[in-house]
């Protein structure tokens, strides 16, 4: 598939192919992988939410690994030709990255076991907790 692209004085150019959401996923999580990303997990989303096809939850050993990788994995998005949006970078505790058919976690350990995103998007795959 070929996207155009407006570009000044209204012409339309070519933007070259876009990847589609299942071959986002697979740059996504290779690029954890090339930069040593902990305990990637991916969710499929098709058919739970419409937000996305895809989340993806990974760890950093530390602030500064979370904004590399974030940064890095932006990048790798774009140069690719899809968009990436971030959010809570400046920090690094936990970065969010919107890259449209694929939502990306990027956390500090002890971030993420507080919020424990898997558990709650893992829809019945999550154990119940028991009534007291």
């Amino acid at each position: 598939m070929i996207e155009l692209a407006t570009v000044p004085g209204g012409k339309a150019a070519k933007k070259g192919p876009v990847l589609q959401p299942d071959e986002l996923h697979k740059l996504i999580l290779q690029s954890l992988d090339d930069d040593q990303a902990q305990e990637v997990v991916s969710i499929p989303l098709q058919g739970k939410s419409s937000i996305a096809d895809y989340m993806v939850v990974a760890s950093g050993r530390s602030s500064r690994q979370v904004a590399s990788m974030a940064q890095k994995l932006a990048e790798r998005i774009k140069k690719a030709g899809r968009n990436a949006h971030i959010e809570g970078l400046p920090s690094a505790d936990w970065v969010l990255i919107d890259a449209e058919d694929v939502v990306v976690h990027l956390f500090r350990p002890e971030v993420r076991s507080f919020y424990n995103l898997e558990r709650m998007w893992g829809f019945g795959d999550a154990p119940e907790v028991a009534n007291a």
